[in-house]
């Protein structure tokens, strides 16, 4: 996977919520099969909270949705309704980009893996993706 970090921009479909990110062109996303995220159909990549910032006025049309353990914080647009990113139970101290929602041009490639969400805290094992919010040394440089 290449490792050099790329400015993604996207948002909601209405375009209220913008914000930014920073990852690798080529990045590997999470499809799982949880309560919410296969009612959404979502799938997302996940990056360390300091790569991704908010942009404008955002922060006013967005509200949280939690539920069970609480620490997954599913932030939506009050408008129109979009989940573009959320805070995971996987990672908490990460941000799940969901990729649909990333403009066109700058992802080159995804691999796609299954989040086993059903059966989280065997899949959260096996899976590794707890370290897909943790910073490398190549981020820093």
């Amino acid at each position: 996977m290449d490792s050099e970090l790329l400015l993604h921009t996207g948002g909601c479909h209405c375009k209220r919520v913008r914000w930014r990110v920073y990852a690798p062109s080529s990045v590997v996303a999470w499809d799982c099969n949880c309560s919410d995220c296969s009612m959404r159909r979502n799938t997302h990549f996940i990056v360390p909270s300091e790569r991704f910032e908010l942009l404008g006025d955002s922060k006013e049309f967005i509200t949280t949705y939690t539920f069970g353990t609480h620490t997954a914080k599913h932030t939506f647009c009050k408008v129109c309704g979009i989940t573009s990113f959320y805070i995971p139970r996987s990672n908490p101290d990460g941000i799940a980009v969901t990729l649909r929602c990333v403009d066109p041009g700058t992802l080159t490639h995804v691999e796609i893996k299954c989040f086993d969400g059903q059966n989280w805290e065997g899949s959260y094992k096996q899976t590794g993706i707890a370290s897909c919010s943790k910073a490398t040394d190549e981020d820093s440089k």
